[in-house]
């Protein structure tokens, strides 16, 4: 004779008669509102129809999808953006970063939450067959190098990103365009600079390898080189700063020189976090769909733990370029 727990249905066997996605059935129990009002009848009535009642004052362990929800680093208000939307994706995440020196692979797998979600996260052969092995279902957010085919994972057009902004620079007339990438091995890093490249070689200019930096997308970064680009005898009149955080750092070096942004100088970070909104002047920069990638890949990790197969194993998300006050047309 089988036990309760074992006859008790589960959310994805909910899902599963509802024709929803798992967030959508958790959305539902918890009482959010953004469900459609016929999607939140037919699930609720089928929780009747099974007998689906939680467990005390709390849902069961079952009825809640845990995750590991795994960064290289968490110090950056880019982290919180990826956060807000894996929440919001219905899924509930257990955030932790990766140590260096440390097993974080081996971590996961003892764990044995629901899946793992991965974001900026470089996946060696090792840590992924540790993975297979186990079973865990994993999305890639945002991978630090090409991830294999097989794993699913969400991105940005990092690419056309960079070319947008390098194009709006210009556009605006500037010709001494320097870019400051991220780490020189990540996968968005180097499709950035070859958007940057690809503007510059499209307008017959050749790229000056001078003016081509990569630091490590935190603000001391684009101070740090930022100065250095500023002191070449041949400076440039506008800098595509790789993200929103390397930008401010070039602003504050600009403004230490007693140089004007961006009457002396242009600024186009990438990102878009709500800090760029803040700065001032505020921020030119490209728009990552920071908190949208977080709740795709929650929702396709989700599917996954719910054995439903990925439409496509690699989204990318638009970057449009989002003009403020930080560009101007060169002075000279």
């Amino acid at each position: 004779m089988s036990s309760p727990r074992t006859r008790r249905p589960t959310l994805a066997t909910i899902a599963q008669a509802a024709g929803v996605s798992l967030p959508t059935v958790s959305k539902v129990l918890n009482g959010k509102d953004d469900v459609a009002a016929e999607t939140r009848a037919r699930v609720r009535r089928l929780l009747e129809e099974h007998a689906y009642v939680p467990v005390g004052s709390r849902r069961a362990a079952t009825d809640t999808i845990v995750v590991d929800l795994v960064f290289t680093a968490l110090d950056s208000p880019w982290a919180v953006e990826i956060i807000r939307g894996v929440v919001e994706s219905g899924v509930e995440p257990v955030v932790s970063a990766m140590s260096s020196g440390k097993d974080w692979a081996s971590r996961i797998v003892r764990s044995r939450r629901a899946g793992a979600l991965l974001v900026t996260s470089e996946l060696t052969k090792a840590d992924l067959r540790l993975l297979e092995r186990a079973r865990v279902p994993l999305v890639v957010v945002d991978p630090a190098d090409l991830p294999s085919p097989d794993i699913p994972s969400v991105g940005a057009t990092n690419w056309a990103g960079g070319l947008a902004a390098t194009e709006h620079l210009l556009d605006l007339g500037h010709r001494r365009i320097a870019v400051i990438g991220g780490p020189f091995g990540f996968l968005c890093s180097k499709a950035r600079i070859d958007g940057y490249r690809t503007a510059l070689e499209r307008a017959g200019i050749a790229v000056d390898p001078s003016l081509v930096r990569h630091g490590d997308f935190h603000h001391e970064s684009g101070y740090r080189h930022a100065l250095e680009l500023l002191a070449l005898p041949s400076p440039p009149t506008a800098i595509f700063a790789g993200n929103d955080e390397q930008a401010l750092g070039v602003i504050e070096a600009a403004r230490g020189l007693g140089l004007d942004v961006p009457g002396a100088l242009s600024v186009v970070g990438f990102d878009d976090l709500p800090v760029a909104r803040w700065s001032a002047p505020p921020l030119t920069t490209v728009r990552q769909p920071l908190a949208e990638m977080g709740r795709l890949a929650g929702r396709m990790l989700a599917d996954l733990i719910a054995g439903t197969p990925p439409r496509s194993h690699r989204v990318e998300l638009a970057t449009p370029l989002v003009v403020r006050a930080t560009t101007a047309p060169p002075q000279n």
